[in-house]
């Protein structure tokens, strides 16, 4: 039997359900990682629980959750971009203690300064991490722009 279901349904369907598995990779990460022991180490796992009301009001008959799913998943764009920028902030403020680069922390060019707090040289923020829930939420618009796109094409 050969489907009939249009490839724009088959990429939406594609989109959420990688959604889904960041969702579930990255609660496993942060499960894993003990990311629980300060306030703001809950922010990512709110951030997962709102990607996860999102899912399901993308699943919704008719679109009538997409619009809402569509502004949970900007919120949680904005925590991601946050998080990326205190991870590189607090990873920038740990140079000065690095055993390497602390005694010249303070005369490397902000670039080099910047590019070692991104990539974790100095520090133990990872700035992925964060991230990967940018990458989540913008998988879930994209699969919000699918809806419409499937509405246009009926």
């Amino acid at each position: 039997m050969i489907s009939t279901t249009a490839p724009i349904v088959l990429v939406r369907r594609g989109l959420i359900a990688l959604t889904g598995i960041g969702v579930l990779a990255t609660a496993f990460e942060l499960a894993a990682e003990r990311h629980w022991g300060h306030i703001e180490q809950l922010v990512p796992w709110l951030a997962l629980a709102v990607i996860a009301v999102a899912i399901g009001l993308l699943l919704l008959p008719d679109g009538r959750g997409t619009t809402a799913a569509r502004v949970l998943a900007v919120l949680v764009l904005g925590a991601a971009l946050y998080g990326v920028i205190e991870h590189v902030l607090v990873n920038a403020g740990a140079g000065r203690f690095d055993p390497h680069y602390g005694d010249v922390w303070q005369s490397l060019p902000l670039l080099e300064r910047g590019w070692y707090a991104v990539t974790k040289t100095v520090g133990s923020a990872p700035t992925l991490a964060p991230g990967v829930l940018a990458q989540i939420a913008l998988l879930l618009l994209l699969a919000t722009v699918c809806r419409e796109r499937q509405a246009a094409v009926r």
